[in-house]
């Protein structure tokens, strides 16, 4: 499956805030990273405290908003704001690994199988298989053999939701995927606001 959860969820307890989250993530290997299962054990025995989140969420009534909260050579720490019913395009990452908490709401990972792909045609042949939820307890890591999925935050569950995710190595594109059309192609990444303070293109905008 695309998508795996950590069989250690039940004993994650103790909360913990923003610093301490990054400060535990600063000292995994560089090992942790080039795996899935040591940095998803790292998520599953911290979660952090929804409330040391408030200085970097910003919210957008159009589109969900991309936080940039710490950032080194290994991995990029971000936390994405959710409005009900938002979801993000069908996409990859690049080559790169993928983990995802939601400290705050719930969010569903709906997870494709690449039957093919040509980036220089930008046709590609794509199919649903399963979907998993993320919330504060389960965690999850994305498959690098099978990386292709959307999130959605499900307009009928009626609430916001914050995912944060770690994404090793830090990327700035990416390939979107259309199923109905059958088309991919390469997009660049942006930050809504980093380190708590909004960019400059997002204030002008």
């Amino acid at each position: 499956m695309a998508t795996a959860t950590s069989s250690d969820s039940s004993k994650a307890t103790r909360l913990v805030s923003v610093p301490e989250f990054i400060s535990g993530l600063r000292k995994l290997g560089k090992e942790d990273f080039e795996g899935v299962s040591g940095t998803l054990r790292y998520l599953t025995a911290n979660p952090v405290d929804a409330a040391s989140l408030k200085p970097y969420l910003f919210w957008n009534a159009q589109h969900y908003t991309r936080n940039l909260i710490d950032k080194t050579e290994l991995y990029e720490l971000l936390a994405i704001c959710w409005e009900p019913g938002m979801h993000s395009s069908i996409h990859n990452h690049k080559g790169q690994n993928c983990w995802m908490a939601a400290p705050i709401g719930r969010l569903a990972v709906q997870n494709y199988r690449v039957i093919s792909e040509d980036l220089v045609t930008q046709c590609c042949d794509i199919v649903p298989t399963n979907v998993v939820e993320i919330t504060a307890a389960t965690p999850v890591a994305v498959d690098p053999l099978n990386p292709v999925h959307d999130v959605r935050n499900c307009r009928e569950w009626g609430e916001r939701a914050v995912s944060l995710h770690v994404y090793s190595r830090p990327f700035n594109s990416c390939v979107v995927y259309s199923v109905e059309q059958g088309t991919c192609g390469e997009i660049g990444l942006n930050y809504t606001s980093i380190d708590g303070k909004l960019c400059e293109a997002t204030v002008n905008s």
